[in-house]
């Protein structure tokens, strides 16, 4: 059985194969290609592994094509990596097209799981990969970066929820392209540390539903469903960009989770996950939406069929509440738990945010503010901080709130900062203790909030102030009289120099 590769090796072939395209596709396009090849060799791997152990058990060709047909996915006959490897040597070839039917083939051939994941790169685009012998001289060199030892991945075979392949080397595109990938429209990949502690506070159980209704390249999400030890879940996601709702799926395929249900769309202008006549409701709501989204549907937002926006509708280019409104409203009564990263301004900024911000205080929905240090995320050096928000703190007898200052503590790397593990079980631990810990966690009783006028920045609550060590003023008076001594006989020298050279002084 092959090795399984790692993720700097993984990382570092993304990267060789991303100089296929430099110059030619901007970032953020050509990391689609990149990805979506890389896709298409796992899948091709896995698929060869598992034949060649039937193969090998099974004297009976016929046998194992049953078996194969079997199989979770499958492969059509000569749509593999391994086929497109071996057309990339005849002169003639159009290796774009080829590329595409391989694709196009494997959707068809898995409806249920892959339906039109690749339906928006075309690898036989003359505008974006240029004319037939230009275009075949790039993906050659693409195939011959992924035909490595290195990148074999039928370890993969038995063990299809592990390494987060895709999600880790899109993760890496995003780190080393941040300036400009992944940031369009305020959208940032969510760290692993990040993703962990979220997943960790709503603390998914047994035959709950997850939900993430801007679940990007789905790592978050797949962090929440890996909490559960069973597998017992259902998860749920929208995503409005085309080709991150691929990635999702693609993302969802290799860690097994084939019952995901990912739909695309506008979650705040369209909801897609409904029941009935409501929309779907979740005993888990995770995310990492857009930072203050301009032109999300503020007017659209005033006539909101599902009643989400009763507790007021945020102003049109900060749609940061638009999010948060949803998922409360997401989450189930009794049950329902939500964790959101946001940007620190939603903690205090006034007018409508204020208004929505008090409502939800004082319907008793707000459970925890969790301050994070600058520059975790690829991009951005945004302060940003976590609303916990849960729909049984009545039921537990819960009014106040707990504020968490983890702003301070992680490690520094270049370009960017690291929780460290301590870090995350610090802040993990915090929370389920609940309790006031010093220059670290503050529990605020509601009428504290509602005498900061219902400002959530979290220095008005955890004090973090290092008091400076206390002054000795007699020490402080002879080192004076000592420099005034000093000053003194420097004077007294620079007068005698100017005596000798016939100034005044």
């Amino acid at each position: 059985m092959p090795t399984k590769p790692t993720s700097d090796q993984i990382a570092k072939a993304v990267w060789s194969a991303c100089d296929t395209f430099r110059g030619t596709l901007d970032p953020t396009m050509y990391k689609d290609y990149v990805l979506s090849f890389l896709f298409f060799k796992y899948v091709s791997d896995v698929y060869k592994a598992h034949k060649q152990a039937l193969e090998a058990e099974y004297d009976d060709p016929e046998l194992v094509k049953r078996k194969l047909e079997r199989e979770r996915f499958v492969i059509p006959e000569g749509h593999t990596f391994d086929d497109i490897k071996e057309s990339r040597l005849a002169e003639d070839t159009d290796l774009g097209d080829q590329i595409n039917k391989a694709l196009a083939a494997i959707e068809n051939a898995n409806p249920e799981k892959l339906n039109t994941v690749f339906r928006d790169v075309d690898f036989n685009s003359e505008a974006n990969l240029g004319e037939t012998e230009e275009r075949n001289r790039r993906l050659r060199n693409m195939i011959d970066k992924f035909d490595s030892p290195k990148l074999d991945f039928g370890g993969f075979a038995d063990d299809p929820e592990g390494e987060d392949v895709i999600g880790r080397a899109y993760m890496r595109l995003l780190s080393w392209f941040a300036s400009d990938a992944g940031k369009k429209g305020g959208e940032f990949y969510t760290p692993a540390e990040v993703s962990e502690i979220i997943a960790r506070v709503v603390d998914p159980q047994s035959g709950e539903r997850i939900y993430d209704p801007t679940i990007g390249s789905g790592s978050l999400a797949i962090e929440a469903a890996e909490q559960v030890v069973d597998g017992d879940f259902a998860l749920y996601g929208q995503e409005a960009n085309r080709m991150t709702w691929a990635l999702a799926k693609m993302n969802m395929f290799i860690h097994g989770i084939d019952g995901a249900t990912i739909e695309r769309g506008d979650t705040i202008g369209d909801p897609k996950l409904k029941e009935g006549n409501a929309l779907m409701k979740f005993d888990v709501v995770v995310a990492n939406p857009p930072f203050s989204l301009k032109d999300w549907g503020k007017e659209e937002a005033k006539e909101d069929p599902w009643g989400r926006f009763k507790r007021g509708v945020p102003a049109k280019n900060r749609g940061d509440y638009a999010f948060l409104l949803h998922m409360v409203h997401s989450a189930r009564e009794g049950t329902g738990r939500v964790t959101s990263v946001v940007p620190h301004g939603v903690l205090f900024r006034g007018g409508a945010e204020r208004r929505i911000r008090r409502q939800l205080i004082d319907d008793n929905l707000l459970d925890a503010v969790i301050g994070l240090p600058e520059g975790l995320f690829f991009g951005t050096n945004i302060p940003t901080a976590l609303m916990v928000f849960r729909k049984d703190r009545t039921d537990r007898g819960v009014d106040d709130v707990l504020f968490i200052d983890a702003s301070e503590h992680y490690r520094e790397e270049t370009g960017q900062n690291v929780l460290r593990d301590e870090d995350v079980d610090r802040i993990v631990e915090a929370y389920g203790a609940r309790q006031d810990r010093d220059k670290f966690a503050y529990v605020a009783a509601p009428d504290e909030i509602a005498e900061n006028d219902y400002n959530l920045n979290i220095p008005r609550y955890v004090d973090t102030f290092e008091p400076e060590d206390p002054v000795d003023l007699e020490e402080v008076q002879r080192e004076i009289d000592r420099i005034e001594e000093e000053l003194a006989e420097t004077s007294e020298t620079l007068d005698e120099h100017l005596e000798e050279l016939g100034l005044p002084s």
